[in-house]
């Protein structure tokens, strides 16, 4: 981890489903809200209203294992001016190289963490440690991995400290029991695990309103390795507005 301490980033956040934007609960399909039915559009929509990293799961790769949505983020990459992180489905060097190859700034890998490590820290190798990110999405301590379809025995901190030791930089927190229900993210939990690791951490899963989005600034400004939050269905649900999100003095 660099000792210069980089600006707290929001990361708007757009899955896509079936072609659609949509938002999940605590990771279940059958629990799918539509929001709007071009991905490309709320991507120019947010951008518009001065988001600054778009966040992209294609959710039918992350339950399939394939890019099944590959067209769509490929055009958002090329109509917009963001910074794009995207996830789902990315399990091999060549799918990484594709959306490298087309604008893509960061790949998230989740399943392949858990269960190739030799082929996360290929990437690492291959890519630098800035364009990979690690999606730990959890249950409690443990991880989840197949769109969150399967559950694991292997604790987030674990991970954490193997993949440090490849050079990991960057990782995403999702706390699945949270995700999707406006509930508040667990600021106490998170700021335990922030205490006992030495790596990048975005926050995901529960964010309700702008409080919880400066709890979660409050731990970046208290010096813990905190990168920035993931924010998706408070926007859409507009339980938090652009214009006090998107400012510099949040």
């Amino acid at each position: 981890m660099s000792d210069t301490k980089e600006e707290f980033k929001i990361f708007t956040a757009i899955d896509i489903l079936d072609e659609q934007c949509v938002r999940l609960e605590k990771g279940d399909y059958n629990e799918s809200t539509v929001y709007n039915t071009d991905p490309l559009f709320m991507a120019k929509f947010w951008e518009g209203h001065g988001a600054k990293n778009l966040h992209i799961i294609d959710l039918d790769g992350a339950r399939d294992g394939r890019k099944a949505n590959y067209d769509i983020i490929e055009k958002i990459t090329q109509e917009t001016k963001l910074p794009i992180q995207v996830g789902g489905g990315i399990r091999t060097i060549d799918s990484m190289e594709k959306y490298f190859s087309r604008g893509v700034d960061r790949v998230i890998l989740g399943s392949i963490a858990v269960k190739e490590p030799e082929i996360v820290k290929e990437a690492l190798d291959s890519f630098g440690s800035d364009r990979i990110v690690i999606s730990l999405d959890c249950r409690g301590d443990f991880v989840s991995t197949e769109g969150w379809l399967e559950d694991s025995d292997l604790k987030a901190i674990d991970i954490i400290a193997k993949y440090k030791s490849f050079g990991l930089n960057h990782i995403i927190y999702t706390d699945i029991e949270r995700d999707g229900m406006l509930t508040g993210p667990n600021i106490e939990f998170i700021e335990r695990l922030l205490k006992l690791v030495k790596i990048n951490v975005s926050i995901a899963g529960g964010v309700a309103n702008i409080k919880d989005v400066r709890d979660v600034k409050a731990l970046y400004k208290a010096g813990l390795p905190v990168e920035g939050v993931v924010i998706g269905k408070a926007i859409y649900e507009h339980k938090i507005s652009p214009k006090e999100l998107y400012v510099d003095d949040l």
